[in-house]
């Protein structure tokens, strides 16, 4: 057994498909399909069941691909090692981050990761938290910074961070008045609603005024904080977003309060796939990232 018998059958097995397998591994379909029976036959038993339009992996080839997976993974890892060891560590990093707190996180563990590894490289993307898990299941990125709720099938998760949730208030508006530096969420029941777009937010949202037997009134939907900071400006509502949105408002016209009563947080978790293992540099991150949590706050 060689390894291309591995990559093969791994590249049929996901696939479930000669004709898509081939393309994949940019080889003619008939070679794949008598590489496939060559390992069949080493191994004595049968991977797929071969059906007129469909494959469909037997118990044997379940069993296999689980070990094939990690015989693959090894090689990579330790091709990668034996690199790392003359050359340093490098690679690409595949990233991706809600926004809000995120960018500065992901900023922040970058900067001191690249002083350990400057030559690693970097591909950021941005999302909201469905599209970041998307993306972190399909394999399209390594690690993913999101908001809770998130869907936490197939992901594994850390939690790096907690921050209030706000009311951006227009200075016109009458509630800009209110003394101090936080509002009772009751107070803005009355009044039209700028909200972030996923609909679990909206359910959220909805629940924190449905303990006090109120429904919020919402007007807008945005995906992005700095449209719900200028909707805002042009008072077309009171914006109700995770504390990092009040780094746009660095005006006079808009008013931040803390929301209580409830008062509310936004957690963020970096996430990563369960189903596909990490590269050498993300775990390489992942472990900088969680060591730099584990360290207390300077004085």
């Amino acid at each position: 057994m060689e390894l291309r018998h591995i990559r093969y059958f791994i590249a049929v097995a996901e696939e479930l498909n000669f004709t898509r397998a081939a393309a994949r591994l940019c080889i003619a379909q008939p070679p794949l399909s008598r590489q496939i029976q060559d390992l069949e036959s080493e191994l004595g038993a049968p991977l797929f069941l071969r059906k007129p339009h469909a494959l469909q992996l037997t118990e044997e080839g379940t069993l296999f691909l689980q070990y094939a997976r990690q015989v693959l993974e090894l090689v990579e890892r330790s091709a990668e090692d034996i690199r790392d060891m003359k050359q340093g560590l490098q690679g690409s990093l595949y990233l991706a981050s809600v926004e809000g707190h995120a960018p500065r996180l992901f900023s922040s563990w970058i900067a001191g990761f690249h002083k350990d590894y400057p030559q690693v490289q970097y591909s950021l993307w941005n999302g909201d938290t469905d599209e970041v898990e998307a993306r972190v299941n399909k394999g399209l990125c390594d690690l993913g910074l999101i908001m809770d709720p998130f869907n936490a099938e197939g992901l594994n998760s850390i939690h790096v961070y907690s921050e209030p949730w706000i009311a951006m208030i227009p200075a016109a508006h009458p509630l800009a008045q209110w003394p101090g530096d936080s509002i009772p969420l009751a107070q803005l029941a009355p009044y039209e609603l700028i909200i972030p777009s996923r609909a679990t937010r909206l359910q959220e949202i909805t629940g924190w005024f449905a303990a006090s037997g109120q429904k919020p009134i919402v007007r807008c939907r945005m995906a992005h904080m700095l449209n719900a900071y200028e909707l805002t400006e042009q008072n077309v509502g009171i914006a109700i977003y995770p504390a990092a949105a009040a780094e746009f408002a660095a005006g006079a016209s808009i008013c931040i309060k803390r929301l209580v009563e409830p008062a509310v947080t936004a957690s963020y978790a970096l996430v990563w796939s369960q189903n596909r293992p990490l590269s050498r540099v993300s775990r390489e991150f992942l472990n900088y990232v969680q060591n730099t949590l584990a360290d207390p706050p300077a004085e």
